[in-house]
């Protein structure tokens, strides 16, 4: 049988899609190699150890982002920016602990935020202005995802702490009983969602300090 012939796409994209379906910390390249049909010692030729071809699944991830197009009005380019972010990152929720390691360049993301700069600086936004806009979506992002992730729960389990927690949050947090039944219900489930709601805060605090400016 003749040996198969990978790229280095090839393995991160399977990287990648192990992952997803398995969890970041399950990820090895005897694993991966499984996964490919080929030794794991053959994925050196590829990548040069875990933490570059790591490097390399979130550059890829990254470049899913749709930016910012040339001439499109900042506000809607910033919107479809972080929608199109908080999606991806939604997708492969692993990306996110990475990307906040100091220790961790990725160009595609430098890119990113160049392209998002970029686009305030073309639309007007004094530099200081600016600054804080970037921080603003860039945290908007990253935090409400992390913090998505971190708050979902199988149905089951959220069956099992309606069943033990509600009775004692009616009787004594009347306030948190009244959220949990709206989660439970379903609200925002319909509309533009919790993340759009917030980011369209900033974007219209955005929007009048750029005019104060």
């Amino acid at each position: 049988m003749p040996r198969r012939t990978l790229s280095r796409e090839q393995v991160l994209r399977a990287a990648i899609d192990l992952a997803d379906s398995e969890g970041i910390e399950s990820l090895s390249m005897r694993k991966l190699g499984r996964a490919l049909g080929v030794e794991a010692m053959s994925l050196y030729n590829h990548v040069d150890g875990k933490d570059p071809m790591l490097d390399g699944m979130v550059d890829l991830v990254w470049r899913e982002i749709v930016l910012p197009s040339p001439g499109e009005h900042w506000r809607a380019a910033m919107h479809e920016t972080a929608v199109s972010a908080h999606d991806v990152l939604l997708r492969h929720p692993w990306v996110c602990g990475l990307i906040m390691s100091p220790d961790r360049i990725h160009p595609a993301r430098l890119e990113y935020i160049d392209a998002i700069l970029g686009h305030l600086r073309d639309a007007g936004f004094p530099a200081e202005v600016m600054f804080h806009a970037y921080h603003a979506i860039d945290a908007h992002i990253i935090g409400f995802t992390m913090w998505e992730i971190g708050h979902s729960i199988s149905p089951a389990k959220e069956k099992e702490l309606a069943e033990n927690l509600l009775p004692d949050l009616a009787e004594n947090l009347p306030h948190l009983f009244e959220h949990a039944q709206q989660h439970r219900a379903g609200v925002g489930r319909d509309g533009p969602g919790g993340f759009v709601f917030v980011l369209d805060l900033i974007l219209d605090g955005l929007e009048r300090a750029a005019a104060r400016s």
